[in-house]
């Protein structure tokens, strides 16, 4: 998520919250019906070789607009964000190996139609052959997934519990192909998943993974709507079930093979009642808030000590980039247009995968912040580079006549003379990147590292509460005023012929 337009989307999301028609305002005349989902979950749904999406879920619903004359709009989501979108109205429904278990209050459900068990996936050589193997490895599992409520949640066995605890790490990371990037490259010893997906995984990754016999934890799974809109949940069962009598849901379980795994029965109730939160608001901001502060450690290190190593390494690439040795200036030249020209994040995964990927070099659990770090001096240094040469090529040219006919060496007038005028006139721009960086913190979410927005939004799917994103919001709000009142503090101090 793009934190440039984090005060208009909370504003927007929140008026969306506010102004959403009733539940049933629209199910008479409805025309279309649409299906949020993560895409990259196969094969419950994913985008295959031809770009369109399709999956085991994605084929169910086709099939239910179909009979009920309903167009299918499938509208890919952020995992994180699922809550969100079905409280605003932007879906309907989210289907996508949806998990009840440990959410029974939260959504209204469908009648359970897979049975679905969380196991452990490993690479090829390794040692790890049974889950008590996995002490003091790093474990890795998909935020707010099933996996993740196995080994924390409220209803998870203490066996998980006891076993979660003797893990070194237990990493949560936003999808399933990074998690196997990082799995391949000795970032992580084991990724916890849900059988289908993993078994989908596996065989379409060759023989570099393995996955364990004994299984983590069991549930099943349904299709969840907007808490109270059981008119829409009974118009998608009824047709389900009509499905299952015809034959039809076992004929797209067979071709997804899936046939062993569903579990849709007319004999199975529907839990429709539900129990409001009753935390008390202000309890329940606290509890928030200290969560939050877990993460804005981490938000503040990305901030200083990538000004702490850009700012300097940013001065000598631009004195570089001036150098007269042709060379020299070319390859900083490129440089620099190679940074400019691509996204930070992308920057990111190849400093963190690109020893492995590229030398086959593993890494360590410590290189991820080591390359968050790296990723963003370099990215942000060639951006100071230019307004370091900006401000170097605005110093008048009588000066440096002025300082050759007084005797002053080139260091010395570089030193006494440009750098304090170059200094003078860049603050501005210099400024605008540092405000810029503090939002860009968020962005080391590319390689799974946990800073404060990031944390925001675990917490904001963990509660179903827009709440964790404003208060992120008011941080970065309040830490860029901090930072604009610092820097326009130093460039008074400056003005001096003022």
């Amino acid at each position: 998520m793009n934190q440039k337009g984090i005060s208009a989307l909370c504003a927007a999301s929140l008026l969306l919250t506010l102004f959403t028609p009733s539940l049933s305002a629209f199910a008479a005349d409805r025309t279309q019906f649409t299906v949020g989902f993560d895409a990259e979950f196969p094969p419950y749904g994913y985008q295959n070789e031809e770009g369109e999406y399709v999956g085991f879920d994605l084929s169910l619903a086709q099939e239910v607009c179909d009979r009920n004359g309903w167009e299918l709009k499938k509208t890919p989501i952020e995992w994180n964000s699922k809550d969100m979108e079905l409280k605003t109205g932007a879906i309907d429904c989210i289907w996508n190996g949806f998990t009840i278990n440990g959410r029974e209050n939260d959504y209204t459900w469908s009648v359970p139609y897979v049975d679905n068990s969380q196991v452990a996936v490993v690479r090829t050589d390794s040692d790890i052959s049974q889950l008590s193997d996995m002490e003091n490895k790093i474990v890795a599992v998909q935020t707010d997934s099933s996996a993740l409520a196995a080994f924390t949640g409220e209803d998870a066995e203490q066996k998980n519990i006891d076993l979660a605890n003797t893990f070194k790490e237990l990493q949560q990371i936003g999808d399933y192909n990074s998690a196997f990037m990082n799995l391949e490259s000795g970032s992580v010893d084991v990724i916890c998943m849900d059988i289908g997906v993993a078994k989908y995984e596996i065989s379409k990754r060759g023989d570099k993974f393995k996955m364990l016999d004994e299984q983590v934890s069991s549930e099943r799974y349904g299709i969840g709507f907007l808490k109270g809109n059981t008119e829409l949940r009974d118009e998608v069962q009824s047709t389900l079930l009509q499905m299952l009598e015809d034959g039809t849901f076992a004929e797209i379980a067979e071709e997804w093979d899936l046939s062993d795994s569903v579990c849709l029965s007319e004999d199975v109730a529907v839990r429709d009642d539900f129990t409001e939160d009753e935390t008390p608001f202000g309890e329940k901001l606290v509890s928030i808030c200290r969560q939050l502060l877990k993460g804005v450690g981490a938000s503040l290190s990305i901030f200083f000590l990538t000004l702490l190593f850009a700012l300097p390494l940013g001065l000598l690439i631009a004195l570089g980039r001036m150098s007269k040795f042709k060379p020299l200036s070319v390859l900083i030249k490129l440089y620099i247009s190679v940074v400019r020209g691509t996204p930070l994040m992308l920057q990111m995964l190849v400093v963190f995968f690109g020893p492995y990927f590229l030398f086959h070099v593993s890494t360590s659990t410590e290189y991820r912040f080591i390359a968050v770090i790296i990723g963003f001096t370099l990215n942000y240094a060639a951006y100071f580079a230019e307004i370091y040469r900006s401000g170097i090529q605005a110093v008048p040219v009588g000066q440096h006549e002025a300082c050759e006919i007084l005797g002053f060496s080139k260091t010395q007038e570089f030193i006494r003379i440009v750098l304090p005028q170059m200094f003078k006139n860049i603050l501005p721009s210099i400024t605008n990147e540092v405000i810029t960086l503090v939002k860009d913190t968020s962005l080391a979410f590319a390689i799974s590292y946990t800073e404060m927005f990031t944390l925001a939004k675990q917490v904001a799917a963990a509660e179903t509460t827009i709440m964790p994103l404003f208060i992120a919001g008011v941080f970065y709000y309040v830490f860029n005023l901090i930072v604009a009142f610092a820097m326009e503090y130093i460039e008074k101090k400056m003005n001096y012929f003022r």
